[in-house]
């Protein structure tokens, strides 16, 4: 289901949190529709290359896949990022087709959804990030929105320099 606003089915921290999310990853996928497959792999903006639709997209769903598997859970990290080519779920991007993309994202978001509505917002991930801290999972909700949020201003600019689309 797509969310047409940011308001929560109850106020409780959790509803707000997770609504706060969907939203973002909503207003993503939205940001999305009716590019052409064409257009989600230019890169339109001289100073970052890597800068596509596709690669903003690609990035979202490994960032989440991150934060949720290898940081939370402490899975060994199976992403497509090497020590040389640390952004290389973005430049791999333009090799699959969006649509591909999108429902990966989406199907990614709703596995994530049934993990957070199962666990304390106060359970601390079993990996340390900076400094040796183990965030925990309400810290990594909020810094997810930020990271999503932030990008979807990604994707209004190179939708509009794509087709003028706006919104």
């Amino acid at each position: 289901m797509t969310r047409i606003d940011d308001t929560p089915p109850s106020w409780d921290e959790r509803a707000q949190l997770t609504t706060f999310l969907d939203y973002a990853r909503d207003a993503a996928r939205a940001k999305c529709d009716g590019v052409s497959a064409e257009n989600a792999r230019k890169a339109l903006l001289p100073g970052s290359p890597l800068m596509t639709m596709s690669g903003v997209i690609n990035h979202l769903r490994w960032v989440e896949y991150y934060w949720f598997h290898v940081v939370f859970l402490g899975e060994e990290d199976q992403g497509p990022w090497t020590d040389e080519d640390p952004d290389r779920e973005m430049r791999i991007a333009v090799d699959f087709p969006l649509t591909q993309l999108l429902a990966e994202y989406a199907g990614q978001a709703a596995d994530h959804r049934d993990l957070v509505a199962g666990t304390s917002l106060d359970e601390q991930a079993r990996r340390a990030v900076r400094n040796g801290v183990h965030v925990n999972l309400r810290w990594i909700l909020l810094h997810l929105t930020e990271e999503t949020a932030r990008h979807n201003g990604h994707l209004d600019i190179l939708r509009e320099m794509l087709d003028g689309t706006t919104g």
